[in-house]
Parts: structure tokens; C-alpha cells; sequence
């Protein structure tokens, strides 16, 4: 028998938890480990849960959603947490991300696309929605790092977007090696040579540069 994917709900709106628990309740391959109210709680209470997901908002009191992903990312590196939000907080997205979030889902899209975001997270996938992904890369490229590209985006090679497109897939190298027949150092260093040309502090900022690019397409 399959084990149910056990999703902690993170949201200052009861309405929305009501909603999100209701909708995980009915899919028999999940649910409910747990709920919060803000990211004081969340931090706590996955200690005790060890949720597979977290649906984690980012507007909420005491404490907010990027500050709970970084407190939780630091003790429990293999979190996975996605994003719940909404248009209009591209800065907190992009920082949420840097957090260790593994992805971002808007709050009007439809159960059926939340079921498979949460399954797709759960199995190692990392989430970049196209209709966010043009105002984040956006932010990005509004205030580039040092050594950061200047151009629109760059060229990667067609092995580097290979291996991309397996960090989207939420891969680890080992087995983004064994699906192209690289050694694991090689694929370390095609994510390290992405990393440098696209300017990205991490994987996901890469792939997220990479998917608005087309890199990640066919």
C-alpha cells in the first residue's frame, strides 16, 4: 500500500486552510499532517510532523513565510516547501526561493493543479509557474550580482540544458548522471557552469532563468 503524502497547511486565513484541508482530505493519496496559523508555528510544529509538504503562505503575523522557510530549510535541509501566494509579491517569491523554497503555486489555481504540484514536490520535482516566472526573472535581472550576465539570457550548451532540465525535475546529480550516462563530477560541474553564466545563487534560480528562457523546453 502507498503511503499518503502528509501535507502541513501554513496560512493566517482560515478560509483558505478550510479550503486546502478540505480539497486534501478528499484525495485518498494524501493527507492533512497538520495546520498554522503563521511561521512561528510552522517552524514548531515540523519538528513534531516531518511533513512530506508544506503549502506555506508568505503574509502572515509574528512571523512571515520566508523567514519560516529559512528557519526550517537550516535544520531540515530536505524540506520540501512551496510558496502559496499571490500576484503581487514578486520580492517575496524571489526571496523565498533563496530561502529554499522548491517551487511557488498561486492561490487562484484549481484543486486538480494543486494535487499535482503537491505530488510532483513531493517526489523531488521542483515547481516554476509560467505565470509568475516572467515578473520573477524580471526581479532577478533588475539588480544583477557580480559576474552576473548583462544579456536578456545567455547560451547554454545543449548538455548544460540537459542537465537542467533534470534540476527541474528536482534530480540530484547522481541521477542526472545516470539518465545521461555522465559521471556524477561531471554533472556537478555542467550545474556549476550554468550557475556561473546565468548569474544564480542556486539551483532553483537557475532553473527558474533557464525555464523563462525556453532552455528547459522539448
Amino acid at each position: 500500500m502507498v503511503e499518503s503524502i502528509r501535507v502541513h497547511i501554513c496560512d493566517d486565513q482560515e478560509l483558505i486552510r478550510s479550503g486546502l484541508r478540505t480539497l486534501i482530505d478528499l484525495e485518498p493519496t494524501m493527507e492533512v499532517a497538520g495546520e498554522s496559523s503563521d511561521g512561528l508555528q510552522a517552524v514548531e510544529q515540523y519538528v513534531v510532523e516531518r511533513p512530506d509538504v508544506v503549502l506555506m503562505d508568505l503574509r502572515m503575523p509574528i512571523l512571515g513565510g520566508v523567514e519560516a522557510i529559512r528557519r526550517i530549510k537550516a535544520k531540515h535541509p530536505d524540506a520540501r516547501i512551496l510558496i502559496l501566494t499571490t500576484f503581487d509579491e514578486d520580492n517575496a517569491i524571489l526571496d523565498g526561493l533563496q530561502a529554499g523554497a522548491v517551487g511557488y503555486l498561486l492561490k487562484d489555481l484549481s484543486g486538480s493543479q494543486l494535487v499535482a504540484a503537491i505530488q510532483t514536490v513531493a517526489s523531488g520535482g521542483i515547481l516554476f509557474g509560467a505565470a509568475v516566472a516572467d515578473r520573477i526573472l524580471q526581479r532577478i535581472t533588475s539588480t544583477p550580482r557580480a559576474g552576473s550576465p548583462t544579456s536578456e539570457s545567455v547560451a547554454l550548451s545543449e548538455r548544460e540544458r540537459d542537465v537542467m532540465r533534470g534540476v527541474a525535475r528536482g534530480l540530484s546529480n547522481a541521477q542526472i548522471g545516470q539518465e545521461l550516462f555522465l559521471a556524477e563530477g561531471t554533472v556537478k560541474n555542467y550545474v556549476s557552469s550554468v550557475l556561473q553564466k546565468t548569474g544564480s545563487k542556486d539551483r532553483a534560480e537557475a532553473a527558474v532563468k533557464a525555464s523563462r528562457w525556453g532552455y528547459l523546453d522539448g
